[in-house]
């Protein structure tokens, strides 16, 4: 892979700011630190030639010119974006602040910025995105183990994880005990765990959430 290839990979730092000399402070000091970055006037021209699926973390000027920051975050959040976000501003605007904290900014900094506080930022959402990134790597492959059983073994899995007993699950589901066993034993292979707490675990990444507790009743 080469160096190109490399950046093209590695999630961006989008800054999108409509100060020139700010923006090339913050594009030069990202960049020392090796960041993969790409720069905006606005969130207008993001729209036009940046794309959302290349973001690891966005730098966002509150004020900005047509589409302001907040706008511009509270829309691309209705469409699916959830990286982290470092808002900016030129004023204590306590509102704004609150409502950008409240759409799921990771942060909100004053100018002039201190550029300690601003990669002390940046690292903190880097790093959140990673292990969001992990995580929803890690529920994907729960989703796709999960959807190799077959009913009877999905059932007897959401009931195992519940806490029933071996008993209990085969009079519920009218299946004998050494039914309940074969299937807990294809349940622990095809979701890949050995232990019971591994594959409650797994279990947890699928946020089954009413339809695990609806299919235990009874």
């Amino acid at each position: 892979m080469n160096q190109k290839q490399r950046e093209e990979a590695t999630p961006q730092v989008v800054v999108i700011e409509d100060d020139v000399g700010v923006r090339e402070s913050l594009v030069g000091l990202l960049r020392s630190m090796r960041f993969n970055v790409a720069a905006f006037s606005s969130a207008t021209e993001f729209s036009s030639k940046g794309q959302l699926g290349s973001v690891g973390c966005m730098i966002l000027d509150v004020r900005l010119p047509g589409q302001s920051g907040i706008e511009f975050f509270e829309e691309v959040r209705t469409r699916g974006f959830h990286k982290p976000v470092i808002f900016m501003s030129g004023h204590a605007d306590v509102p704004i602040a609150v409502r950008a904290m409240k759409a799921g900014a990771v942060e909100f900094l004053t100018k002039p910025v201190r550029e300690q506080d601003l990669l002390d930022a940046v690292h903190a959402a880097m790093k959140r995105d990673s292990r969001s990134m992990i995580k929803e790597e890690a529920a994907a492959n729960a989703r796709a183990d999960f959807d190799t059983l077959t009913k009877r073994e999905q059932e007897v899995l959401i009931r195992v994880v519940d806490g029933q007993r071996n008993k209990q699950i085969s009079t519920a589901l009218g299946i004998t005990e050494a039914t309940v066993k074969l299937h807990r034993g294809n349940v622990m292979q095809k979701m890949h765990v050995q232990t019971l707490p591994e594959l409650v675990r797994h279990f947890d990444l699928l946020e089954l959430g009413d339809r695990a507790a609806t299919s235990t009743k009874g």
